[in-house]
Formats: C-alpha cells, structure tokens, sequence
C-alpha cells in the first residue's frame, strides 16, 4: 500500500483458532499491517481432543518479537463463558475491539453410515456454534457503541469452505457445518448493517493440519516456485475484508486458492415452471425432467470422479 500508514493501524482483530495454520497466518498478517490482535486458541489436537500445550503464545511472541502487539486467549469460544470472555479480553487489553475473523475448526471424517452422533455433534460445535458465539458476543458490543452514539467500523470475516459450498465425500458433518456457516453470514450481514458491522466470509483452500491430511496428494509443498497452497496466500483478502478498507462489501462469499480470488454467487434462480394450479405427482415429475435438461449441471462434489 502507498504511504506510511499500515491497512489496519489502530485496530483491534480477534482471530479464533490462530494458533497454527491459517489462523496463525492471519494474526501474523493482521499485525505486519498495524493491528493489535487478540490470539485465541483452544490447543487441541486435529480432532478436537486436548492437546498437551496451547500455540496461542507462540504466537504472541511470533508477533511481539516482530514489534507488533498481541495477547493471548485460550478459552473455548463455542461455549457461552468463553466467547463473552474473549471480548472482554479485547476490551480490558486494548480497549477497543474492531474486527473478529471466525477460523477455529478440526475434522472427524466419517462416510455418513460410519458418522457417529458424538463426531457430528462436535464437528457442528466448534465450527458453527463456534462462529455463532464469537459473532454474538462482538455483534452485541458493537450495537450498544452505536447506541452509545459512537457507530464502529467492524467487520467480521468467517470461514466457510468448498466443502460448504459443493460438498465432500466423507465429510457430511464438516460440508454441514461450513454450509451453515455461510447462511449465517448472509443473515449476520443483513441484520448488523444498521450498526455499522460488515460480514463475509472465505472459503480458502491451503495447506493446515486438517488439509495435509484430508488432500495430502495435492497440499504437498514445492520444492522451488509459488508454493500455491500456503496458508498466508489466503490472509491478504481476509486482512482486507477485516479493514475499513472494505467499505460497502458485505454479505459475499469469496473462494481463494494460492493468487486466486473468485466471487461466489451461490444459489439463484434457474429454470422455472408455474402451473398456478396444484400439480399432480405425475405432472411435477414430468415438469421437472423438462426444467432439468434447461439447468445448468450441479457442481461435481469433492472427491467424486
């Protein structure tokens, strides 16, 4: 960017799940911009369970060596406690709190015959439930300033996934999940406008824990050249979207893979038919089959041949 001052000079960034992936990622670009940022990361493992230490101070000192301001936040923000106690942590620390980017997530892949209840539940717990509460709790906030008279300019960035928006074989409860997280952007964006909050979302594809494993044909580094699916392709939008940059963006989806940046139009209208009249079964199927060969073909699932 031109001139001295940094995109996000000033600003206060909560990133959830920051401890390693994109999440780390995220923080370290946040801060390299001027942010102060609140780290959260639980420390489990890649399924969810506790892991022996948490990543999120790492971090913090990742950023602090680099001159940058940073604390830490451990608490599990898919339950009540801890996103309230997120938002304080911001409030107490910096004073001010500006932009949240909704990113913790871990995987329990299942085809959906194997799926147990506990791994759907879960799954569905930290991702949407996880982005729920965050989003709550800031949105709150944000509301009381502008009826305080002083209107913030917030953003909030989730993370959805091509999961979420095309599906994938044994993944039910994540595709579920990140499905869900983009209808609750949509709605977010249409009903915190009116305090000045904008809401997109991501749906990235890079190399982290979950994706190593998941698609460890195609995540593999490269030895030499543009290493497509690292992490911090992904944090320049998220950076952007998160800063009062982004004026008058809200409400979109954006997929982003290596320098790639793809506008998502979702689901809209296709082929339509009206008999204003009820139809009988028979006649829905017939009509169906016709408006069906005038339908653009659906999107190939993940991991379908």
């Amino acid at each position: 960017m031109s001139g001295n001052r940094r995109l996000c000079e000033g600003r206060v960034v909560i990133v959830t799940g920051a401890g390693r992936g994109l999440g780390r990622a995220h923080a370290l670009a946040y801060a390299a911009e001027g942010a102060r940022v609140v780290v959260n990361d639980l420390g489990v493992a890649l399924d969810g369970t506790p892991a022996p230490d948490s990543p999120a101070a790492r971090v913090v000192e990742e950023i602090r060596a680099g001159g940058g301001e940073a604390v830490a936040h451990g608490g599990d923000i898919a339950t009540t406690d801890g996103a309230a106690s997120l938002v304080r942590t911001a409030l107490d620390t910096y004073g001010r709190l500006d932009t949240l980017v909704n990113n913790a997530g871990f995987l329990r892949d299942r085809m959906l015959v194997n799926l147990d209840e506990d791994d759907w539940d879960a799954v569905l717990r930290v991702h949407l439930k996880g982005h729920f509460l965050p989003l709550k709790h800031t949105a709150a906030h944000w509301r009381a300033e502008t009826k305080a008279g002083r209107p913030p300019t917030a953003r909030i960035v989730n993370t959805s996934s091509g999961a979420g928006l095309l599906g994938s074989l044994g993944q039910g409860n994540y595709s579920a999940a990140k499905a869900g997280i983009v209808g609750l952007t949509l709605v977010a964006a249409a009903e915190l406008a009116r305090y000045g909050v904008q809401v997109n979302a991501i749906a990235p594809a890079a190399r982290t824990r979950m994706t190593e494993r998941t698609f460890a044909d195609t995540m593999t580094a490269p030895d030499t050249g543009f290493d497509t699916m690292a992490p911090e392709n992904i944090s320049p939008l998220v950076v952007w979207l998160g800063s009062a940059a982004s004026e008058g963006v809200t409400g979109r989806v954006f997929e982003t893979e290596g320098g790639r940046i793809t506008v998502m139009e979702g689901w809209h209208p296709g082929p339509t038919a009206d008999k204003r009249a009820r139809w009988t079964p028979g006649e829905a199927g017939e009509t169906v089959r016709k408006l069906l060969a005038e339908a653009e073909p659906p999107g190939s699932v993940y991991g379908t041949r």
